[in-house]
Formats: C-alpha cells, structure tokens, sequence
C-alpha cells in the first residue's frame, strides 16, 4: 500500500468515483478539485445545435469529456435515446456518461479499453475511416469563465484534412476551484511531497500554480494519466512525475510504486 495519501483533482462530479475506486483498493484518497464545472450563460448557440443534431443535421458528435456529454444532454428530453449519429468519446468515463444519458451503446465509438492512451489521437484511429467529403461532425466541448470554447484542435483538424467540416459547441465552462482553508492545508501536504498530487488535466496544474503563487513544487511528487500532463507538472517544477495510464489497476500499480 502507498505510504502516503493520494490527493485526486478531478472536479467534484467527477472525482467521487476515483475516491470510491481508490478507498476500496486501501489507498487514502483525498479529492481536492482544482477544476469547478458550470453551465453556459447563454445557452442559445447549445440549444441551437440540439435541433441540429435532432435534425440529423451532423454524422457524428465528439465529446471531448464525461462533462460535455452530461451537460450536451441535460433538459434535453429524449434526444439521447433517439440518435442517427454516431457520438464519439476519448475514454472510458465519457462512455459511461454518454450511456447514463441514455445513448444506445450501439451509437458509441471509442479507443478500446486496451489503448495505450485515451486521447484524441486514439480515438481518431477508431473513427477515421467514418469521414469522407462533406460528413460534418460537432465537436461538443468545455469553455472558459466567459463561455469561449477551450481545448486542443488536433481533431478538428484531423476532420478537415479528410475533406469533412467541423462545428465546435461550449456545453459547459471550467473554472478554477477556490480552495478553502482545508483544501489549502491538503495542498501544502502536496507541496511538501506528504501527500500524491493525481492530474488529469493539465489545466488543473495550472489552477494549482495561481492558487499558490511563488510555491515551491521540488518536493511534490505526481502522478499524470497523460504525457501531456505529465509534461506541465515537470514545467511547474514537481520534482517527481510519472506516467499512469487512468484504467485502476494500472493506476493502482503506479500509486503503489510510490510506497
């Protein structure tokens, strides 16, 4: 078992699950979210691509986390159910979020649970033969504070370059999580390498940094569930990183190497 405890960043829906996972295999997992999930402000240019996808208006939808599909469905009554195209998800957890709201299993496109990564680039293996000339594909995303779309376009580009079209809908916005005197207090233990940082966003190391100007991470050791995450814990200066990738035993193993 670890020595130390686990400090999971993921946002409070999210992170439940992971603490559940975690708990039960006797590892202390504590979540500390640096990463607030909220709905759009303005919701026309969402309820506008509802009708469209209603409409058969797009041959596939790419969500690109369990929150785009939460929240691209939510209120939505039973579009879910009743779907002509096909939904694309990076990951395992998306895939449960998009069967949760009601999407047929059959309608669901996804990196097997053998992938060496849940990414863009995985996922793209899977659906690339689907686009040809004039397929048009929505790609339903987070945005920031102010509702502007976030995130890679390594995808969108893809689609394009094999002659499809590409729209992009904010179905959500990520901010950054306040952290209260407990969660600053978990923080320090991180900091101080007492406890195990977990990211799975590297906007999430980000959040961290703001909340703790000018701190020290030498001592902070992490655990990142995609190299490009584990590239920005290295650029914000924690000194020990490593590579897991998200599916539990493999996550287990690698907390467990810490010990």
């Amino acid at each position: 078992m670890p020595a130390a405890r686990v400090i999971v960043t993921r946002p409070v829906r999210e992170a439940a699950r992971w603490i559940e996972l975690l708990r039960g295999a006797g590892v202390d997992a504590q979540a500390l979210p640096l990463i607030e999930i909220a709905p759009v402000i303005d919701t026309a240019a969402l309820e506008d691509a509802r009708r469209a996808v209603s409409a058969s208006g797009y041959a596939a939808l790419m969500f690109v986390s369990a929150a785009a599909a939460t929240h691209f469905f939510e209120g939505s009554g039973p579009l879910a159910s009743g779907l002509q195209a096909r939904c694309w998800a990076t990951g395992p957890g998306t895939v449960r979020a998009l069967a949760q709201a009601g999407v047929p299993p059959t309608c669901i496109d996804a990196p097997g649970d053998d992938a060496a990564q849940f990414d863009s680039e995985a996922l793209w293996a899977r659906v690339s033969a689907q686009i040809g000339a004039g397929v048009r594909v929505l790609i339903v995303r987070g945005g920031d504070a102010a509702g502007q779309a976030t995130g890679r376009s390594w995808l969108a580009r893809e689609v394009a370059a094999a002659g499809g079209n590409c729209d992009t809908v904010v179905a959500y916005r990520r901010l950054a999580a306040p952290l209260d005197i407990p969660g600053r207090a978990l923080a320090e233990q991180g900091a101080r390498g007492e406890a195990l940082w977990l990211f799975t966003s590297s906007e999430a190391i980000g959040h961290l940094r703001d909340a703790l100007p000018g701190r020290d991470w030498a001592a902070a050791r992490a655990i990142a569930t995609h190299p490009r995450i584990a590239e920005a814990a290295r650029g914000a200066g924690f000194g020990t990183v490593r590579t897991s990738s998200p599916e539990s035993a493999a996550l287990i193993a690698s907390i467990e190497s810490f010990a």
